[in-house]
């Protein structure tokens, strides 16, 4: 697996050495995971002594509590931009088209490892899933029931899914998606998806197998 640069889109002598630091460490830990990384690889890659990164972060734990932090800033933030600007939006993806392709690496990482960042970025993504299905649906989905909750935890799971299986997708798909030209490919298809599956719902096939599973649920948990 190639290692994205540790600059991303910006010139080396554009960074600070903190960012650069920051940068490489963003790449060494979405490609080795936090264990394997180690201070020389991030050293190496960022261009500066093992000595330079523990003065501005003092250890690897306290680099990784840096990535966490600047990954959320930048995905949280651009996802709240959004949010701001348009009516409610269920697409939580879209932010991370705002974000650096090395974020969204970083991420696809932590949601496998576990760590702050993905479980702060996987509850905002729910809670905006939640907004979503109470506002779009408020006879269906009102605000509080277990089942709003419910759906909107397994939307949120569903796009950050692909998020961590962007190996596989790219593999299949012959481009890197994680990669800023290809990342929309994630989103029109998912949308596609919706849409066509909604039609196949209303169809015959699609109530009789919604109604299958809505029985059975209500076998196993009849107070639901």
């Amino acid at each position: 697996m190639s290692i994205p640069s540790s600059a991303g889109d910006r010139p080396k002598e554009d960074l600070t050495a903190r960012a650069r630091i920051r940068d490489a460490a963003l790449a060494q830990f979405a490609a080795r995971g936090v264990k394997a990384a180690t201070l020389k690889n991030i050293a190496d890659a960022a261009g500066v002594s093992v000595g330079l990164v523990q003065h501005h972060f003092g250890s690897k734990d306290g680099l990784r509590e840096a990535c966490d932090q600047h990954v959320r800033d930048a995905i949280l933030g651009a996802a709240s931009q959004i949010q701001e600007e348009t009516d409610v939006d269920p697409e939580f993806l879209r932010g991370m088209y705002e974000a650096s392709e090395l974020s969204v690496r970083y991420l696809a990482r932590a949601l496998v490892e576990g760590s702050p960042v993905a479980a702060a970025v996987f509850d905002e993504g729910a809670e905006v899933a939640e907004r979503f299905f109470t506002a779009t649906w408020p006879d269906d989905f009102p605000p509080g029931q277990a089942k709003v909750r419910e759906r909107a935890v397994v939307m949120a799971a569903m796009h950050l899914g692909t998020i961590v299986l962007h190996e596989h997708l790219s593999r299949r798909l012959g481009v890197d998606v994680l990669q800023r030209a290809h990342s929309s490919l994630i989103g029109i298809a998912l949308a596609d998806v919706y849409a066509h599956m909604g039609e196949w719902f209303a169809m015959e096939q699609g109530s009789r197998l919604r109604q299958a599973v809505t029985d059975f649920h209500m076998k196993e948990h009849p107070d639901a």
